[in-house]
């Protein structure tokens, strides 16, 4: 069975609504997903897992969240993914995704396979934003 860890971090729950989300699209016969927070998330979670949702809202001047996200992140950093496929996803208040841009790099560079360039969702999510987000859940299930 294909396993898929969805991570994220979430302030407002804007984030948190795309990740269930995320792991509804996610979920048939052959996956078994597990979601969970940052805060409750090892990167032998990331490592084990066949496949990763990772979430995070624009935070400040369009970076990650700095105490949970960001230090998380500088881990996968230095273990590596190793080709395995990854999806990104976040929400955001304001500007142009800067953050998302930055992050999809640095996973490109520590050996993800992207999905795609990320998902980003200004605000809640709307019912259309939330089918973006089960599609791209189908999506990583079948990579």
């Amino acid at each position: 069975m294909k396993s898929i860890a969805v991570i994220y971090w979430s302030g407002t729950g804007n984030t948190k609504m795309m990740a269930e989300a995320i792991a509804e699209g996610a979920k048939n016969d052959e996956v078994m997903v597990t979601l969970m927070e940052v805060s409750s998330a090892s990167i032998e979670d990331l490592l084990n897992a066949d496949a990763v949702a990772l979430g995070c809202p624009a935070m400040g001047d369009e970076v990650l969240e700095e105490s949970e996200m960001e230090p998380f992140v500088a881990t996968i950093e230095k273990e590596g993914l190793n080709g395995k496929p990854v999806a990104l996803f976040g929400s955001y208040g304001w500007g142009d995704g800067e953050w998302m841009i930055d992050w999809a790099d640095r996973m490109k560079k520590a050996g993800a396979m992207l999905v795609d360039d990320g998902l980003i969702i200004q605000e809640a999510p709307d019912e259309q934003g939330l089918e973006s987000c089960r599609e791209l859940g189908r999506r990583l299930a079948f990579m």
